[in-house]
């Protein structure tokens, strides 16, 4: 290909560019897209797209001209929805996969409406596909190698909380706190639920990380009953949610987080039905059963009427007779 290619624009028939298999974004807004569509209509596509160009061999004999889209996949779509038929177009030569990926980052960082995840996730393409290092990924990016660790950490989070992020559900800010529970999925679960049902803030959610995290290590120092903390961690996984047991002297009490009447029916069902073949009262006879045994047994134990002074002198004579010899 010559150099004119790659300084001209050429106006290619849209349904001959195949999308970016590289395109770090997935989540494409309908309505703006909607809007760019109208505004194509009206004015034209006034930026050209970034295509490579190849030629592959039809089935029927000689050569097919495609293109490869590397940047301007918001437009190509929008087009296609405005019923264009040709769009503007820059060729360009000798792109590999590593530099269509390059460019299609660079170009949606650059209009700053690019999905957080979606940036996670071209970052750990070029890590993991291409070897870069963070350090690299940061000076391609302009960006601090801070900045691309923390954004890659988002993708350690359970997958409910990042589609939840992805849906706008809570914001970048958001991961902050919950990813100071990494260690603890079920409790980042928990709190990805506070800030959605409470509509909690960036701070509150952090405040809240915090006292989780206290607790937890304060649990540690104190050395609670491992029995109880068992029970804790299975009430938890089954009712999926925070379940905190205080344990009494006699009895005490269970606390179970919930964050709406549905989720309140929910646990409500998954206890009836781990009950089915339980009676309600099974608890409270069984405490009635243990009460009787330790009344009869307190019963059939003799009974010592002495006074403390007699109890004392009966030891001494006791101790007298033990160590008296002939």
């Amino acid at each position: 290909m010559s150099n004119l290619h790659s300084n001209s624009i050429f106006w290619i028939d849209t349904d001959k560019i195949k999308p970016n298999p590289y395109q770090p974004r997935r989540d494409f807004d309908e309505a703006t897209l909607r809007d760019l569509a109208d505004s194509i209509k009206q004015y034209g596509v006034l930026q050209p797209l970034i295509v490579s160009r190849s030629e592959v061999e039809k089935d029927g004999g000689g050569l097919q001209t495609l293109y490869e889209l590397i940047a301007g996949e918001r437009r190509l779509r929008a087009a296609k929805l405005a019923g264009v038929s040709q769009i503007p177009v820059i060729i360009r030569e000798g792109d590999t996969a590593l530099m269509k990926l390059e460019l299609a980052i660079i170009e949606n960082l650059q209009r700053e409406d690019l999905n957080v995840v979606d940036r996670a996730r071209a970052f750990f393409r070029l890590v993991s596909e291409f070897k870069f290092t963070h350090n690299e990924v940061a000076k391609k990016m302009g960006r601090s190698r801070e900045y691309v660790s923390n954004t890659l950490r988002i993708l350690t989070l359970p997958e409910e909380i990042i589609n939840g992020l992805s849906e706008g559900k809570i914001t970048e800010g958001h991961t902050r706190p919950i990813l100071m529970l990494a260690d603890h999925p079920q409790e980042q679960l928990v709190l990805f639920k506070e800030i959605v049902y409470k509509k909690i803030t960036v701070r509150e959610a952090e405040r809240l990380a915090r006292k989780i995290a206290f607790d937890r290590v304060r649990k540690k120092e104190f050395m609670p009953d491992p029995e109880i903390t068992e029970l804790e961690e299975e009430f938890q996984e089954k009712l999926g949610t925070r379940v905190h047991i205080d344990r009494k002297e006699l009895g005490g009490q269970i606390k179970i987080d919930f964050f709406s009447t549905n989720d309140l029916r929910e646990i409500l069902d998954l206890i009836q039905k781990s009950n089915t073949e339980k009676r309600p009262e099974a608890m409270m006879e069984n405490h009635i059963a243990k009460s009787e045994v330790k009344i009869e047994n307190q019963e059939k134990a003799p009974i010592d009427d002495r006074s403390k002074e007699e109890k004392t002198q009966d030891e001494a004579d006791l101790y007298n007779i033990s160590n008296f010899s002939v």
